[in-house]
């Protein structure tokens, strides 16, 4: 499997993570997993067939789909004819580009765009990053990402603050908080500080030496106990610490 990433314009930074590129290869037959980020994304399908969400749901040849925010792994089957471009918005960016639904309507959800948010099949095969960029910068509506001073706490304290801590720093009261971010992400803070968490204690656990115990990363991450840590893993991820 062949997979890239790219940046998008500066201009599109702060609302854009990367672009990606996922190719399969010959001898390619296998569920791929991702795990929770707290993030929306854009797909189109360049190849055969592909079935996402488990299994559930077949994305096909030339339309784009929306991937909302997800609570648990998902799984997309990869072969010799998978060909998937993505877009990996930040999060509660998805607003400034399109008029839609409320978020927490996507959650876990893979859906079809309709045809007018749609990305041009022809213009991706011709020049697929330039038109990209292009695209985003056209439909942009806004510069201003409502949620983007809490998403910061959370993500400098790598989700440890409580929700209350979150609503007195940024004099928001809590049931606002939660209504927020259930529409601008979909799911609420307190999901969102939890999916932020694992994925610091992922990457310790990923890039740590072997001597280090899972009861010390846990109390570094901010968990009661290594037990804690590993149902949050194996909710997350469907896998035992062992196996990352």
């Amino acid at each position: 499997m062949e997979y890239i990433e790219i940046k998008p314009y500066k201009e599109l930074e702060p609302f854009i993570h990367s672009y990606w590129e996922l190719k399969g290869e010959e001898l390619d037959r296998q569920w791929e997993r991702i795990f929770p980020d707290g993030c929306v994304g854009l797909v189109m399908n360049l190849g055969a067939s592909c079935l996402t969400d488990n299994g559930t749901v077949s994305m096909e040849f030339g339309k784009t789909y929306v991937v909302g925010a997800m609570t648990s792994f998902k799984d997309s089957f990869i072969d010799s004819n998978t060909h998937l471009l993505g877009v990996c918005l930040k999060a509660a960016t998805f607003a400034n580009f399109y008029n839609y639904a409320a978020q927490n309507e996507l959650i876990d959800n893979t859906i079809e765009f309709e045809k007018p948010n749609s990305f041009n099949i022809d213009k991706i095969l011709a020049k697929r990053s330039n038109y990209l960029n292009q695209y985003f910068l056209d439909r942009i509506k806004s510069k201003v990402i409502q949620l983007q001073s809490i998403i910061n706490d959370i993500h400098s304290s790598n989700g440890k603050l409580s929700i209350s801590e979150l609503s007195k720093r940024n004099h928001i009261s809590v049931r606002q908080l939660e209504r927020k971010f259930k529409s601008q992400i979909g799911i609420s803070p307190k999901e969102y500080s939890n999916i932020i968490r694992f994925q610091n204690a992922l990457n310790i656990i990923k890039n740590s030496c072997e001597k280090r115990s899972l009861l010390d990363i846990a109390f570094e991450c901010g968990y009661y106990d290594h037990s804690h840590l590993n149902n949050e893993i194996k909710r997350n991820t469907g896998l035992s610490p062992s196996l990352l």
